[in-house]
């Protein structure tokens, strides 16, 4: 028999083009392993919703592989410090000579692989790992001045100038394999703790053949419109595929080649709804080089260094208000009642309600950052922290300190007919639309609303002051 590869799947729950799998497939018969870290995901903040969509994804994968003979190994290590004998210890039992996985880059991650490489050389074993969630490694696309990019517009020039066919072709998929004789335990249920009975399991099913039918719907019926329709949170204008991109269940490629297939073969030109969402694909992956570039990010300090000294307010009602949809403003309610009840947010709300709290309320926006990632199915570290520090304008690209939405003008251009807002606060259904972005004080007496907890001018003013206060 050739030498058995051991494949370590993290978050690239697929088997189809996967960039680890496919190489350890030409090198010989292929066993996998899935390593569950759940006091590390608490650490890291993930909540209930992820952690069971991950834990689905992960049977999903045991499936997929199955239809190829390839045993996937389950072990539940607590965190990310016991993977380097967990990772021993397996490769030890069966006579494994390879490890192959595909690179992470949070820091915790990077540092995770960093000592699962050096434990193994040691122990004599080889160890393959690759470039699979991005096009480029970072540290490959920077500036003329040979430094990381922290703004995103010429960086996606630069990915647009440089990207090669080679990088975004689909990497073969491995063929079924001879039978292997393999002990392996059962992928156990998960503890009560870790399920979330409130997420619809019917709206976020796991696997790559579920990611695979969202991208086709998607493609059939709104992706032409997705340059418009995006910003309209009552309106299925988006892919709905983040939680899948977050988890591995589909790659950015698979997207990208979608893309070309229905654009004529281009990326950067073409149909304005294709274009948008390609161009969504690539933000996510400059966050990554971000997170690579500028580490300290990933240990919960701003972007923008000047900015460590704003004097945050600390009010735990305010906080949770904003948690609870109970601000008194329709639209930034309406979008924190959808996160905690579905596990996502659309988009342009996830800006409002970011821009609401840091600076409406001049909290921390680390604490919303956490909130989110306790709440969403689609929870990733880089892209989260790049959209909360883009809002509170801590960040890269940041929005300038004086660009604060109003939650009301909000609310009647992106959900003119108040739809949205009727759905997730039903207590202003039966309003006239033009009450329901912004009820009067008897109107939210009688409904039992509550007053709007800041005034838009004064919390304005009062975040302008703050980061005047920098200068």
């Amino acid at each position: 028999m050739s030498d058995l590869q051991l494949v370590w799947f993290r978050n690239d729950l697929r088997t189809l083009d996967n960039t680890a799998l496919s190489a350890a497939a030409q090198r010989g018969p292929v066993i996998g392993v899935f390593l569950a870290t759940r006091e590390q995901w608490r650490r890291h903040q993930h909540g209930a919703a992820k952690i069971e969509f991950i834990h689905r994804g992960v049977r999903a994968l045991s499936d997929a592989l199955d239809a190829l003979n390839i045993p996937l190994l389950y072990r539940d290590i607590g965190d990310f410090s016991q993977a380097p004998q967990a990772l021993e210890e397996i490769v030890r039992e069966h006579d494994v000579t390879t490890l192959h996985f595909n690179r992470e880059y949070p820091l915790d991650e990077r540092q995770r692989d960093a000592a699962v490489s050096k434990h193994l050389h040691q122990a004599g074993i080889t160890v393959h790992d690759y470039t699979d969630h991005i096009a480029f490694e970072p540290g490959e696309l920077l500036t003329g001045q040979g430094d990381y990019y922290k703004v995103f517009t010429p960086f996606a020039k630069a990915w647009h100038q440089r990207v090669t066919a080679e990088q975004l072709a689909l990497r073969d998929t491995p063929a079924c394999q001879s039978a292997l004789t393999l002990t392996r335990n059962a992928i156990p249920a998960l503890p009560d703790a870790d399920r979330s009975d409130r997420v619809d399991a019917h709206t976020w099913v796991a696997g790559q053949d579920a990611a695979a039918d969202k991208l086709e719907r998607f493609l059939d019926a709104r992706a032409r419109r997705y340059a418009t329709d995006r910003d309209f949170p009552a309106l299925a204008g988006t892919s709905e595929l983040s939680a899948y991109l977050a988890t591995g269940m589909i790659s950015h490629r698979q997207c990208l080649q979608a893309v070309m297939a229905n654009n004529g073969g281009h990326l950067a030109d073409g149909d304005a709804g294709l274009k948008s969402w390609a161009s969504e694909l690539i933000w996510r992956e400059f966050y990554q080089h971000v997170a690579v570039g500028f580490p300290y990010i990933c240990q919960h300090q701003p972007f923008q260094s000047h900015t460590a000294k704003l004097k945050w307010r600390h009010s735990d009602p305010d906080f949770n208000a904003w948690c609870e949809g109970k601000t008194g403003f329709p639209l930034v309610d309406a979008a924190m009642r959808q996160l905690v009840a579905t596990g996502w947010m659309h988009n342009r709300l996830r800006m409002l309600t970011a821009m609401f709290l840091s600076k409406h309320l001049l909290l921390d926006w680390r604490r919303g950052e956490a909130f989110f990632m306790a709440h969403l199915v689609d929870g990733d570290f880089a892209s989260n922290n790049g959209g909360w520090q883009w809002a509170a304008s801590t960040g890269t690209d940041a929005a300038p300190y004086f660009r604060i939405f109003n939650p009301i003008t909000q609310s009647e251009r992106f959900d003119p007919k108040a739809e949205f807002i009727a759905h997730w606060v039903p207590e202003l259904a039966d309003l006239p639309i033009k009450s329901r972005h912004q009820p009067s004080a008897s109107e939210r007496r009688a409904t039992g609303y509550p007053q709007a907890i800041v005034d838009h001018k004064r919390a304005r003013q009062r975040a302008l002051d703050a980061f005047k206060e920098l200068d």
